[in-house]
């Protein structure tokens, strides 16, 4: 499935690729408990990136994971694009990580938007990924994605055109301040992407792990790539957090369904499902905004006993 935008996604991100590389310079790890067999990648949602200068996506994460053993990268793509774009974007650096790393696998583990780019690379290369797990991930795409969807095709072309204009600027900015401006921004695909039509596209090109059920689980394993999924229910838990309250504002598109504010309960499944009703909202299951998150949620713990979970499993 390689092509000239595999290509142009190579050129594009060697320079993220390296930095991201060096940013999993080895620490010194207090216990092995995280460390698993294979790297774990992360892969950033919409409007993510990997860093900005000390502000991290995966606040703290990282770190937790490699003091206990763990050897980690953190990516960066389009904040705004298709996921098949976003996709290649991941498994150029992923290719260049094996290169620079020596391993022959990876654990992927994608945020929102990310859980497509991970399922890309494992559709596309499963003979390099051990492991495909998705936080908070539209599987089947977001109800908030349809509304607005929806109002972009009763506004019309113009109206759309001037509105996603604003929009790859605010992801050119993104990707500026996170170190790569030559990321291509594309917000309408990145939209279709995560509605409920453009989500069953990719579904159908991208199988593996998906529910056949509407809330059910995935198949655990699938070409060798062991699935999982997690996410949370519930939108205002820390009054001091501002993104709390766009949850609470956003989540009105679910029409009462349990979501965490941008994907539905159900939606998030993948794969074994670990839990799908953690107390944190969509930021939360990221530590975000800089570990504001509701009382006894902790986010950060959850990858450190999920990359044990990994270790267990010989991946």
């Amino acid at each position: 499935m390689k092509s000239t935008r595999s290509l142009q996604a190579r050129l594009l991100l060697t320079a993220t690729a390296v930095a991201a590389i060096l940013a999993a310079a080895p620490t010194h790890a207090a216990s092995t408990y995280a460390k698993t067999k294979y790297p774990i990648v992360f892969a950033h949602g919409m409007t993510g990136f990997g860093n900005i200068g000390p502000i991290e996506y995966w606040y703290r994460i990282p770190a937790e994971l490699r003091k206990n053993g763990a050897t980690v990268y953190v990516t960066t793509e389009s904040a705004f694009n298709s996921s098949e774009l976003r996709g290649e974007q991941l498994l150029a650096q992923v290719e260049d990580i094996l290169a620079v790393s020596g391993a022959q696998k990876v654990n992927l583990v994608g945020h929102s938007h990310g859980n497509q780019s991970v399922r890309y690379v494992a559709g596309v290369r499963p003979d390099i990924v051990a492991s495909a797990t998705s936080v908070s991930g539209p599987t089947k795409g977001s109800a908030l994605a349809d509304v607005i969807q929806g109002v972009a095709d009763w506004a019309g072309p113009e109206l759309t055109k001037a509105i996603t204009g604003i929009v790859n600027a605010l992801g050119s900015g993104i990707a500026f301040l996170a170190g790569d401006k030559s990321l291509p921004q594309d917000s309408y695909a990145g939209l279709y992407s995560l509605n409920s039509k453009g989500a069953a596209e990719f579904n159908a090109k991208f199988p593996g792990g998906v529910p056949a059920s509407a809330c059910g689980e995935g198949a655990y394993s699938a070409n060798g790539v062991r699935y999982y999924s997690w996410s949370g229910v519930g939108q205002l838990y820390n009054v001091l957090n501002p993104f709390d309250y766009g949850m609470a504002a956003s989540a009105l598109a679910f029409n009462g369904k349990p979501n965490d504010g941008l994907v539905g309960q159900c939606s998030s499944h993948l794969g074994k499902v670990i839990r799908d009703d953690y107390p944190m909202n969509h930021f939360h299951t990221v530590n975000q905004l800089f570990g504001l998150v509701g009382p006894g949620a902790d986010p950060v713990g959850l990858y450190r006993v999920h990359a044990n979970r990994l270790k267990s499993a010989g991946l």
